[in-house]
């Protein structure tokens, strides 16, 4: 089948968004429409003692200014996290505007709605805003010290919750008994999400209806309209979200934003549309970013190199306020995997979230997996230096093997599926491992120093179980699929109709995909967590079983014979040992005039609901080589090879552009990229002068191939695919790094690697 599942199909949208076709938040223009801008906060911790927007109120073309005693509403947090001693987390209200004291640069402080963007920013500048500024604390490892500034008072000590997963007592027992517990420090270091598009949204309010609209850049727009709802006091059937397409997300676009809300309050006061756009330099200011982890990770082992337990105990940063799921991210996200593929028989899992003076923190691309597999593949190429043995053999030696398939973990996961050691040896292969030596010493003998590095990742799928589609037979001739999932730039727009064809048979270029409109669409688990297809994929599988359904008792109706005697093969229902047989399309053209059959009006029209009774694993190698330039400290990434399990693979190329993206976000995070905050709070990584994002001249040619060991879990087989780049490259990446460095006595480094950190752990050895 041309476009069935497996087959490398090209992506339907991508005429459309590269030819400027695509139709993007800022795109859209509504008549009447007005600009809002927001005033931020310069400082990082202060008490407002004065705000006087009069001057701003009188400013030309100004129609409104928003404060905090306009607009007192708030974001809330989706996660109701316990505390180790069963007491829940500490909860400061996160405002919409804020109206007595402003907690990191960037903090809402009043919102401007002018005829203009220019007259409403320039009339910003006309606020008198005077703070009291307070002692700030933005370092992540100090944030729980004696003495530290306090962000909040509901959080004593900036401590946001202390979680706990594991047995402590056993644990301790495990390590008492071991040949050898071998201990690490690191940094899982913090990132900015720099997604293309900027966030931005559109408000427009029908007085006659009531109704509110808003077009923003989400990844699923059913939470946003809820927050809407709640935050302006309508009933949430009174409020729709339209989703256009969305220029990148990883995360970041799944939250819902203060601006989201003004503009709504704005627009529903003015009458008017209004229209909010951030800039570049306030994407740094206010999108959530993500990681920010400071761990101690413990692991022992018996006399023949066999894990008997894992202590990790992280201080997470929250920074200035909870988002949606922030701290979901570093404790239950991240336990899915913290084992990572290995026999682990005992665990102990603690996780402290801190508040700082900082830009908030929540999901990114991989949200927590990427954190647990860097510690594990840190700490397992640590431990094989430690204990002096191959960290390949430490690896195999303490896989779970296929036989004991479904494997629970120490973590409370079920593992379904994986031949690790298959992998693991195919990439090997593909890498010339073996070969590493004579690499070494051509490398050496022009001054540089050449490592290789492994990771072998898993990840599990997350987020929202349930997932709904329709599938609609329209009178021009096409197939809509509505589908509760939003498409930031996968390809979700071909893998969804190589869905629907290889199931019904429906002709591929007629099929369309709707997605983004609360309204037409009854709701959604949206994107995130690499739960697209698993979620989405098998409920269109699921709706399309409807449809064959349907369309038996209708061709069965057409041909007057029993429902049981008719087939159904590739797109044609056929009256079973006869030659009368009609297509789908047909058939459902003949349906819409035929006399509907009880509790199927509406022809062959359906709809589903899915609910997934357990998440995918998808897991694999990657192996990366560096040079090291000992003289400049500049790092290149010389080979690349990645062997993945996904399972069934639905579209080899849009796969494999996936897991390049997320290649390029690890490699980032490892060499490039890290937020970083002064002792005032000040974020000195504001703009691309400052923040290092990765260039095609800083990566290599990716080597990528799949081992395909169906899941077990979804009658397609598949498993996740979207965020297990970011998952496997900052480890091998760092173990590759560390490889190199090994011959100067440096066992490791933290991301970033940056030349200068690298040039100076160099000097101080050969000072040393």
């Amino acid at each position: 089948m041309k476009f069935g599942i497996g087959q490398p199909v090209r992506r339907v949208e991508d005429q459309r968004l590269i030819t400027g076709q695509g139709r993007y938040t800022d795109d859209i223009n509504l008549p009447g429409q007005v600009y809002g801008y927001v005033l931020r906060s310069p400082v990082a911790h202060a008490r407002i003692t004065r705000l006087d927007a009069s001057a701003a109120k009188a400013a030309p073309g100004v129609l409104l200014v928003l404060t905090g005693d306009e607009l007192d509403a708030s974001i809330p947090c989706l996660i109701p996290i316990r505390n180790r001693d069963g007491t829940g987390r500490a909860d400061p209200k996160h405002p919409i505007l804020c109206k007595d004291e402003v907690n990191y640069v960037g903090d809402y402080v009043a919102f401007v709605v002018a005829e203009t963007r220019e007259q409403a920013k320039d009339a910003a500048e006309l606020i008198e805003v005077e703070y009291d500024e307070l002692p700030a604390v933005a370092d992540t490892a100090k944030a729980l010290a004696a003495g530290a500034a306090q962000v909040h008072p509901e959080a004593p000590g900036n401590l946001a919750f202390d979680w706990h997963f594991g047995d402590e007592a056993a644990v301790q027992a495990a390590f008492a008994k071991a040949a050898r517990v071998v201990k690490l420090e690191l940094v899982n270091n913090r990132v900015i999400c720099n997604a293309m598009e900027p966030r931005a949204c559109v408000a427009e309010y029908d007085p006659a209806a009531d109704k509110l609209t808003v077009h923003t850049c989400t990844q699923g727009g059913w939470g946003h309209r809820d927050v809407l709802a709640q935050n302006l006091g309508m009933a949430p059937e009174k409020v729709r979200v339209i989703t256009p397409d969305v220029g990148g997300g990883f995360g970041m676009k799944g939250f819902f934003y203060p601006e989201y809300t003004m503009a709504a309050f704005a627009a529903r006061a003015l009458r008017r549309p209004v229209k909010w756009t951030g800039e570049r330099g306030e994407s740094f200011l206010s999108d959530t970013m993500g990681r920010d982890h400071v761990t101690v990770a413990e692991i022992g082992f018996d006399a023949d190199h066999r894990i008997v337990g894992l202590r990790v105990d992280v201080v997470a940063n929250m920074g200035a306020y909870y988002y949606a799921y922030a701290p979901y991210i570093p404790t239950g996200a991240a336990l899915k995997v913290l084992p990572g593929v290995y026999d682990v028989k005992t665990l102990s899992y603690g996780v402290k979230g801190v508040f700082t003076n900082t830009v908030p923190v929540d999901a990114y691309r991989g949200a927590g997996r990427p954190e647990s597999i860097y510690c594990i593949e840190r700490l397992m190429d640590y431990a094989a230096d430690e204990l002096g043995v191959d960290p390949v053999e430490l690896r195999r030696k303490n896989f779970i093997r296929p036989e004991q398939m479904p494997f629970k973990t120490a973590a409370g996961e079920v593992y379904d599926s994986g031949d690790f050691a298959r992998v693991m040896d195919a990439c090997l292969e593909k890498a010339d491992w073996a070969g590493i030596d004579r690499r070494r010493a051509e490398a050496k003998a022009r001054g540089k120093l050449r490592g290789i590095g492994m990771c072998y990742y898993i990840e599990s799928t997350m987020g929202d179980p349930t997932e709904h589609a329709s599938i609609r037979f329209e009178q021009d001739g096409t197939v809509s699929v509505l589908v509760g999932t939003q498409s930031n730039g996968q390809g979700h727009e071909t893998a969804y109709a190589q869905v629907l064809h290889a199931r019904l048979g429906v002709p591929f270029e007629q099929i369309r995909i709707v997605q983004g409109d609360t309204d037409r669409i009854k709701a959604g688990g949206g994107t995130g967590g690499s739960r697209s297809l698993t979620a989405q994929g098998m409920a269109i599988a699921d709706c399309s079983d409807i449809v064959i359904e349907r369309g038996k008792a209708y061709a069965a109706q057409l041909f007057e014979t029993a429902a049981a005697d008719i087939q159904f093969h590739d797109g044609t229902f056929r009256v079973a040992g006869t030659d009368r047989a009609i297509g789908i399309m047909e058939l459902a053209e003949k349906a819409r005039a035929m006399a509907p059959i009880p509790g199927m009006e509406g022809g062959l029209d359906a709809d589903a609901t899915t609910k997934l009774q357990a998440w995918t694993f998808p897991n694999g190698c990657h192996i990366a080589e560096v040079e090291i330039d000992p003289d400049t400290g500049i790092t290149q990434v010389v080979n690349y090879n990645i062997v993945d399990d996904f399972g069934v693979v639905l579209n080899p190329l849009l796969v494999e552009g996936q897991v390049h993206g997320g290649i390029v976000q690890g490699i980032g995070q490892a060499l490039l990229e890290g937020a970083v905050y002064d002792e005032s709070g000040q974020l000195l990584t504001g703009s691309f002068m400052d923040y290092t994002m990765p260039r095609a001249d800083n990566m290599p040619s990716f080597n990528f191939s799949t081992v395909e060991i169906p899941c077990k879990n979804n009658a397609l087989g598949v498993k996740g695919c979207g965020e297990a780049g970011s998952v496997g490259s900052p480890a091998a990446v760092i173990n590759a790094i560390v490889d190199a460095l090994s011959a100067r006595g440096i066992r490791h480094v933290d991301m970033p690697a940056t030349p200068e950190k690298i040039w100076r752990l160099l000097q101080m050895r050969k000072a040393a």
